[in-house]
């Protein structure tokens, strides 16, 4: 699969050994002794096969030096994406699990996003949720800050330093009854989100950008939504919110917005259901509303670990994808426990096996579609595709290197099973010991090198 045409263009580093990721057709494919070259942009100049390591070396002129040979018991496969997380709510992760959606957010999480109008806070938590999440393999994020603008900026900085791609979204809400002291006009709130995606723009961050981020329908007027859909689309943005995650949040919608056919249609009557959108949760969707997320290319962010922990409801997958709706994971921390992509892929296949024991002719999910989502998956969800989530030859170098047997860590080999069976370990049994190397177009940014104030 060598491609000649970027041979012109320098090569950083070679990798030879068993690479894992997926594609469209198939949810696993591997990729034993492989050769994959990452060029010094950080993009994946060619992947080809060990028999043929000199015609590559040739064709891209680089010497066996580069070539760095994995182990039996190593593997790389694509960062993973985490589709939606709350990184403020990072400080309490693990904690106030214990009241439905709607209560805890008024005991818990606005009370906590209050405090991010101060910097060194955010600084301080901000740069452990960003290290936390590189350091268990999520490359890319997708974040809900607060609504504090200069704090939100913040984030991006820390994201970019860290070199983790990310969205990050100034939260938006200007309707706020249980904790009246958090919220903004509609007019500030308009205005600072128009300040924020302006300086973080003008940051040129290569791997950050805004996402317009209403909290969701009940924490915004229609005057708001109406202005945040024409600042999507008027600097051609993504968007992030929350949709349908508890029936009681569900019934509270139709009645503020009782003109609105459904939930979805609240979204899609202010122009914020596009093919850039991302929404949380979709528990309680009804199939006109899947039509409609299919219609516009909006896509779904599956957070089993929170919606278990606060009860909130059962995403049907197989549904969501036979509606042919984009669909990644999301840990939704604190709401989720788990900082980590890994224990997103456990419970979703979790929750599939609930569903299976509810109904017995539910298909369960596989650990290799669980798999996909993370990965693949994750990146069409938030349109980033193009840019990453496999080992397609042109895309960013988005990598864990992967070792199943690393000393210390959370995994008992008692044989060699192959590369599959190693995924299936990996992703059931291993942790953030097991990733000894996490890329991000190219850059190593794990193991951390730069001296951080903790």
């Amino acid at each position: 699969m060598a491609n000649s045409d970027r041979a012109t263009i320098a090569i950083a580093y070679v990798y030879r050994g068993t690479f894992i990721h997926s594609t469209e057709e198939t949810a696993v494919e591997i990729l034993a002794d492989a050769v994959l070259g990452v060029d010094t942009k950080g993009k994946i100049a060619f992947m080809g096969k060990g028999k043929d390591l000199d015609e590559l070396s040739q064709t891209f002129r680089f010497s066996s030096s580069k070539v760095t040979q994995l182990t039996q018991h190593e593997f790389f496969m694509p960062g993973m994406v985490d589709t939606h997380i709350h990184a403020p709510q990072y400080s309490y992760a693990g904690t106030a699990l214990n009241v439905p959606l709607l209560q805890w957010l008024k005991t818990y999480a606005f009370p906590v996003e209050s405090q991010f109008s101060d910097l060194e806070f955010a600084h301080r938590i901000y740069t452990k949720v960003v290290k936390r999440t590189l350091r268990n393999g999520t490359t890319t994020a997708c974040y809900f800050a607060t609504i504090h603008t200069d704090s939100s900026l913040l984030l991006g900085q820390i994201a970019n330093d860290f070199g983790q791609r990310a969205l990050v979204g100034k939260v938006c809400m200007d309707r706020n009854n249980c904790v009246k002291h958090y919220k903004e006009t509609t007019e500030d709130s308009q205005e600072e989100t128009r300040r924020f995606i302006a300086e973080l723009l003008n940051k040129k961050y290569p791997l950050v950008k805004p996402v317009v981020t209403p909290r969701f329908a009940l924490s915004c007027t229609g005057a708001l939504l109406e202005e945040l859909g024409a600042i999507a689309k008027n600097n051609n943005l993504h968007i992030q919110s929350h949709i349908s995650e508890n029936t009681k949040e569900v019934r509270l919608v139709k009645e503020m917005f009782p003109e609105s056919k459904s939930y979805t249609d609240v979204y899609h009557k202010y122009n914020l259901l596009t093919d850039k959108t991302v929404m949380a949760h979709g528990c309680h969707l009804s199939d006109e509303e899947l039509a409609l997320f299919r219609k516009t290319g909006a896509s779904l962010s599956h957070c089993p670990n929170s919606n278990i922990s606060l009860c909130s409801g059962m995403l049907n997958v197989r549904n969501v994808l036979k509606h042919k709706v984009k669909l990644g994971l999301g840990t939704d921390v604190a709401g989720g426990y788990s900082a980590s992509v890994l224990d997103a892929v456990r419970r979703a296949q979790d929750m599939s096996k609930i569903l299976t024991l509810q109904n017995p002719e539910y298909d369960v999910l596989t650990f290799e579609e669980a798999f996909r989502l993370a990965t693949l998956g994750g990146s069409q969800a938030l349109s980033l595709d193009d840019q990453t989530g496999n080992f397609e030859v042109g895309k960013d170098f988005d990598a864990l290197r992967v070792n199943v047997a690393a000393p210390g860590g959370p995994i008992d080999l008692i044989q060699y099973d192959g590369p599959k069976i190693q995924l299936e370990k990996f992703l059931n049994l291993g942790d953030d010991r097991n990733i000894l190397e996490v890329f991000v177009a190219g850059r190593k940014v794990v193991p951390f090198t730069e001296p951080t104030a903790e």
